[in-house]
């Protein structure tokens, strides 16, 4: 049986949770102390309170997510809330978490499956933010509308194209989520194709005026990938039970 400590410290070694910067709120590792004892794993994008309502009725043990509790800091325990908290400790539910650490890993992030989803290989580090690469840099020689095609198949439903360059690609930049407003600095490093997940609205006009296609694939949709892979990597060496909660917000 698995121990939720041995859990805790492999992964935190595996994402390197204490290297990696982030946004303040992600509080990236454990989130929430659970029981001891991890028999079933669930995954899910956020931990919203539908989320962690449906982990407690699959009796979960350890709930693992991208996107934690705690984005707003310091806030009162209260509403939604004071419900999740108050539901997860009752049933003795852990919560870990993952942001940046999940995205950029090499083998379980976000980035490298979904380039491998849509059949992009041979990647380079991308995008230089606080210190690090958030993405992946491709060299590619096909149509855009092929690779449209190849977004829509991997993330399973519509994405939406600004078409700001040609609609031959040569160069790729890959940021899984919300990194559309990186729209410029990423047509500074050379590219003609960006792909993540959304972005404000002027995003579009912006890379229409930088002469970048930017592919808007989805902020959910492209960041279903790390925790799947990571909580069923986990299930398989812990021998546990894994089970992926899809809550789809359709950005």
């Amino acid at each position: 049986m698995a121990k939720l400590k041995d859990i805790v410290e492999y992964l935190d070694d595996l994402l390197k949770i204490s290297e990696i910067p982030d946004y303040p709120g992600a509080l990236n590792g454990l989130q929430l102390h659970g029981g001891k004892s991890i028999r079933t794993i669930t995954s899910a994008v956020d931990a919203a309170l539908p989320v962690i309502g449906e982990a407690i009725r699959m009796k979960s043990d350890l709930l693992i997510v991208h996107h934690g509790m705690f984005w707003g800091g310091a806030q009162k325990i209260e509403g939604a809330m004071y419900e999740k908290l108050k539901s997860a400790m009752d049933a003795n539910m852990a919560i870990y978490s993952s942001h940046i650490p999940l995205d950029i890993h090499p083998r379980f992030g976000n980035n490298i499956l979904l380039a491998k989803a849509i059949g992009l290989s041979r990647p380079t580090p991308f995008l230089e933010w606080q210190g690090i690469r958030v993405g992946l840099r491709f060299k590619v020689d096909m149509q855009r509308r092929t690779l449209l095609k190849r977004i829509e198949k991997a993330v399973g439903g519509p994405v939406h194209l600004a078409p700001g360059a040609t609609s031959r690609v040569k160069q790729i930049g890959l940021v899984t989520g919300g990194a559309g407003s990186q729209i410029a600095a990423a047509a500074a490093t050379g590219i003609d194709t960006f792909i993540t997940g959304e972005g404000a609205h002027h995003t579009y006009t912006l890379a229409e005026e930088l002469g970048v296609n930017l592919i808007y694939s989805g902020h959910y949709a492209t960041e279903t990938f790390g925790v799947q892979a990571l909580a069923g990597h986990l299930a398989k060496k812990y021998g546990a039970r894994h089970t992926f909660i899809d809550h789809p917000t359709g950005l």
